[in-house]
């Protein structure tokens, strides 16, 4: 019978042969399974054939294996050497395969252990059952109590460790190889259904990419002139391909501009990423208003220019190993600077003629130290703010989120608009992020279009002064930022950040120092007093937004419910969901109202800083927004009265109707409330209004308030019933498609005038305690994100957010100041 190797032969005399290339041994041949070997039978002996003892020494071989045996196995060997191949198959081919085969307890443990947690027998059998056939298996099943105690610990730990094991099956009266089995095919099950939710959304894809194949298909087959509109002939340019030839040349023009900047620090120049071409247009997308104008949008481009410096810088080599030295002294230095900055006997602070707060002195501040940045530039003003006070959060976790870039623009999303970390010098101990240093991109705003962001590249370094005590320092890098954004040369930042020292309770004492150079001149003259008394950027905001923040972190890791929530709300898992829902909504609408690089306004209407501004963006497979075209139209403005009345006045769901236009006068009642935190401004609410109008169905919204000593914030969205029933019962909050407007009041700051600088200021303003009001609104305009803005929908907006102004002067008696 041939097996692929040798030739074996059996005789009548029972003798063996195993013959063929070399004369293989029997034991040579690989293991197969049992009963794979035909039946042995008998050939008449051939003079070719030697015997026992006869020709090649096959009787030394034989007689050396006493074991050997060419019987039929029996039913229980048969399965005995099943077993054994399938679980040893190594020890066969030490063995030989005609070997007896016994099983072991080990191997009788191997298939306990390859069953279900769910499906275990009872019974198991001893070694004194291994001749003996095995008894039919009895299967059982766990108790719903079992199952319902092992789904709890697996949603907080699908992995658990040994003791975890031990522990729950002692609770629940099962082995703890039953525990293990069932958690690793609840993993098994969890996976294959995340594999096929998977596939689901790639079938979805696809056939998404099919439509879009057949649109863009029919799009080439009906392709016009792009000069007269009329239909394209051949030898013509069809639409898509002078797309193409326009986005082509605008990435030629990226790709020139980030190769200028790589070269710089390379050392030499790259002529394979080098290359010219014409200015492009920022955006496809244009506003036909009237067939009279064009507005484009050039956001995309602004953002996809970041994306590449910063892609570019993040790659080796995009920091020279000469400059990466350079740049970590140049984080020491200033860690040292911040420290001692931070003590609060260090002579260079003096009190504030104009208050209780303190000030820089800034001869006394340049004698003590010598900073790397040298000089202030001429024409840049110098802004220096001190703040300390308790955090509700420990030392470690507020080192980790302020060392995170993202969660650090999360954190701040009224302060920060971008952030990235642009190249990872030092790592940093594992835990504590001590000595960690990386360099960083951020973009700072105001909540009005009316204020130039400021942009910083900087370094960001990380330090265990003592046991519970943090430093973490900014200070720009002057060289990279030349380079890489023309923009951000108006400011820089000298030693700056936070030192953090570990309270009981799991409090932290913050002391936040900002020490900032900036260019004011293209800041507008209502924000002016604002922007230079050190309230916009100053440490008081930053200390106060982290206090704030903190509390509504610990307000959505409550398990209880506070007393002062009330509404629908059931659980605490619902309260959860609203609370990120509404986070949410607050940092969309904080990311689409300030003038940062990323946006493109244009100015419709008003005189002066009461314009009003539109800028439009497209809404594509997001599933947090509805699709189509979406219009955002802000304006800025100056009142009279406080900031506190004007915050009180816009979040009172009672008085809404008095500027409310959408509720269509409807009276407004509150039918959720959750706290945030000590101050009971800050909440989240969802609000019903009950409309006059019959034919008007009730309107669902949601709304978040916001609210500290340096500015507050309205939030609202129209929210889905059914969608917001979900979130109540504990659903995913990301699905739920909103579209947030609502108020930023900032005080005006001429209370703080001349406090924090070194130069004259020139205030033209009577000197009225009075509110920065700054107006936003978001419209769904088309559901289509290939449509056109027609000149409807922008004067609509205009009239929308020009009313809703002037509902608001008369509402706070100041429409004739």
């Amino acid at each position: 019978m041939r097996l692929g190797g040798p030739t074996v032969a059996l005789l009548a005399n029972d003798s063996v042969v195993a013959g063929g290339a070399g004369g293989g041994l029997l034991g040579d041949i690989p293991n197969m399974p049992a009963g794979a070997m035909a039946a042995p039978r008998l050939i008449p002996p051939s003079p070719s054939m030697p015997r026992r003892g006869n020709g090649g020494g096959g009787a030394n071989i034989y007689s050396s294996s006493p074991g050997l045996t060419l019987g039929l196995p029996s039913i229980v060997d048969g399965r005995q050497q099943a077993g054994a191949g399938a679980g040893d198959g190594d020890a066969q081919n030490q063995s030989g395969i005609g070997a007896p085969m016994k099983l072991s307890s080990k191997n009788k443990d191997e298939e306990y252990e390859s069953r279900s947690g769910s499906d275990n027998m009872d019974g198991s059998g001893g070694e004194d059952q291994d001749n003996e056939p095995p008894r039919k298996k009895r299967y059982h099943r766990h108790t719903p109590h079992q199952i319902q105690e092992m789904e709890a610990l697996f949603k907080e730990c699908p992995h658990p460790d040994d003791k975890q094991r031990q522990e729950l099956s002692r609770e629940l009266g099962l082995e703890p190889r039953q525990v293990k089995f069932w958690f690793q095919n609840r993993r098994t099950q969890l996976k294959a259904q995340q594999e096929r939710a998977e596939n689901s959304m790639l079938r979805l894809e696809i056939e998404k990419l099919r439509a879009e194949n057949v649109t863009m298909r029919e799009a080439i087959k009906n392709a016009s002139c792009p000069s007269c509109g009329g239909p394209a002939t051949l030898g013509e340019m069809s639409y898509d391909e002078q797309q193409l030839r326009i986005e082509n040349a605008r990435l030629k023009d990226e790709l020139d501009r980030v190769s200028t900047l790589a070269a710089k620090y390379l050392g030499r120049p790259i002529p394979h990423l080098s290359g010219g071409g014409s200015q492009a247009p920022s955006s496809s997308l244009d506003l036909a208003v009237g067939g009279a104008a064009n507005f484009h949008q050039g956001g995309a481009a602004a953002a996809g220019s970041l994306v590449s410096a910063g892609s570019e810088s993040m790659r080796p080599g995009g920091l020279s190993e000469a400059d990466k030295p350079m740049i970590v002294d140049l984080a020491v230095t200033a860690m040292e600077e911040l420290y001692r900055l931070c003590q609060p006997e260090e002579p260079s602070w003096i009190p504030s003629p104009d208050g209780p707060k303190e000030v820089l002195n800034y001869d006394e501040y340049i004698r003590q130290y010598q900073s790397a940045l040298g000089p202030r530039p001429y024409g840049m003003r110098t802004e220096a703010t001190r703040e300390s006070d308790l955090v509700m959060m420990n030392g470690v976790n507020l080192v980790e989120l302020l060392m995170d870039s993202a969660k650090w623009a999360e954190i701040f999303p009224s302060i920060v608009s971008r952030a990235v970390t642009i190249d990872v010098l030092a790592t940093g101990v594992t835990g504590n992020r001590n000595g960690a240093v990386q360099l960083m991109y951020a973009e700072m705003q105001v909540l009005s279009p009316l204020v130039p962001t400021r942009e910083f590249y900087f370094v960001r370094y990380c330090k265990q002064h003592a046991d519970g005590v943090w430093g973490i320092v900014d200070v720009s890098v002057d060289a990279l930022a030349r380079e890489a954004a023309p923009s951000s040369n108006r400011c820089r930042r000298r030693p700056s950040g936070y030192l953090i020292q570990d309270m009981p309770n799991g409090y932290s004492k913050v002391t936040v120092l900002e020490h900032v150079e900036y260019d004011d001149r293209s800041v507008n003259r209502i924000y002016k007093p604002y922007v230079n008394s050190g309230l916009a950027f100053g440490a008081q905001r930053w200390l106060l937004t982290l206090q704030r923040q903190c509390e509504r972190l610990a307000s959505l890791l409550a398990t209880s419910i506070s007393a002062r929530d009330l509404g629908v709300i059931p659980n605490a898992s619902g309260r959860r969901s609203m609370l990120k829902l509404a986070q949410r909504m607050t940092n969309n609408f904080c990311a689409g109202v300030s003038a940062s690089t990323v946006h493109t306004w244009t100015t419709l209407s008003g005189s002066g800083e009461d314009d009003v501004r539109v800028m439009t963006r497209k809404s594509v497979d997001n599933p947090g927004e509805p699709h189509g075209i979406v219009l955002s139209a802000a304006t800025s403005l100056w009142l009279p009265v406080p900031p506190k009345r004007v915050f009180e006045f816009l979040r009172d769901e009672r008085l809404r109707n008095e500027w409310d236009i959408l509720s269509n006068g409807g009276m407004v009642q509150e039918m959720a409330h959750i706290a945030k935190g000590q101050d009971p401004g800050n909440s989240v609410s969802l609000l019903r209004v009950n409309t006059l109008n019959s034919t008007h169905s009730n309107m669902l919204i949601l709304q978040e308030s916001c609210t500290d000593d340096s500015g507050s914030l309205v939030v609202y969205a129209p929210v889905d019933i059914p969608a917001m029933n979900l979130v109540m019962q504990g659903g995913d909050p990301a699905y739920v498609a909103l579209l947030p407007s609502g108020f930023a009041i900032l005080p005006d700051g001429q209370d703080h005038c001349g406090s924090l600088q070194h130069d004259s200021l020139e205030v033209d303003r009577p000197r009225v305690p009075g509110s920065l009001l700054t107006v936003a609104f978001q419209i769904l305009v088309s559901n289509v994100p290939s449509a056109k803005l027609s000149l409807e929908s922008v004067t609509t907006v205009n009239n929308l957010i020009s009313c809703t102004v002037q509902k608001i002067k008369a509402a706070l008696q100041c429409d004739n100041q």
